[in-house]
């Protein structure tokens, strides 16, 4: 049955860079839900993988109706996301990382929070990692959630933790948001200005099994991601408020 002709309760997106040798993984990982929910799968590939990627896409979406191959131009990770997630057909829908350190299993259990809610609609749903080494708690966690928070006046804490989950309506929120890896914050501070109810649960956040972080090289690539996400936290502020 393809994705025109039934009705999808759980759309995810995946935005994937290099990520080969884990598509099948994870796409067996998501065969199991499939079998619990009615899901599709989005893999948004921008062009920027040097390896098989996008070939393991074509042959995954061939094999099971629920996977969906998305090809943009455009390379960001808030650009592959927030294209992923205008396609989605789901009533809910969102996002998590394609290199499985968080288990897909978790967007399932996501799914199943938000439809608990006494308002579905006006909910969102966010996974709290637990697992992550002492170095990204203290200086990607712990600090940018108090610089975050200071600047925004509201709590934020794990800004990047995965799944996310909420509403399809939630999209009108979503005005000029950024390309990059400040996607996550965006859509994070817009659903609480704009009064969604935050619902947190603990997911485990493990390491890598196959390929490298498209950003976390080093302490180099740390200090300009945290550069770069407070530059634009003052922007987004200006823009928002």
């Amino acid at each position: 049955m393809s994705t025109k002709s039934r009705k999808i309760e759980l759309s995810i997106v995946l935005p994937v860079f290099n990520e080969e040798k884990n598509i099948s993984r994870v796409v067996g990982e998501f065969l199991k839900i499939s079998k619990k929910a009615d899901i599709e799968v989005i893999f948004v590939e921008d062009g920027g993988s040097k390896d098989g990627t996008r070939r393991v896409i074509i042959a995954m979406s061939k094999k099971y109706n629920f996977i969906r191959p998305l090809f943009t131009k455009e390379p960001g990770y808030g650009v592959s996301l927030y294209n992923g997630l205008k396609v989605a057909k789901g009533e809910f829908i969102g996002w998590t990382h394609s290199d499985l350190q968080t288990p897909p299993a978790d967007t399932l259990r996501a799914l199943e929070i938000i439809k608990t809610q006494v308002n579905p609609n006006n909910a969102f749903v966010k996974g709290k990692r637990y697992g992550r080494p002492l170095v990204d708690k203290l200086v990607n966690g712990l600090g940018m959630s108090l610089f975050e928070t200071l600047m925004l006046k509201t709590w934020m804490y794990d800004i990047n933790a995965q799944p996310n989950i909420f509403h399809r309506s939630f999209l009108k929120n979503l005005v000029n948001p950024p390309k990059d890896f400040a996607f996550d914050l965006f859509v994070y501070y817009s659903a609480k200005i704009n009064g969604y109810k935050i619902v947190r649960f603990p997911v485990h956040f493990g390491k890598r099994i196959f390929g490298e972080s498209a950003w976390n090289t080093g302490w180099k690539a740390r200090i300009k991601f945290i550069k770069r996400t407070m530059k634009f936290t003052r922007e987004m502020k200006r823009q928002l408020t």
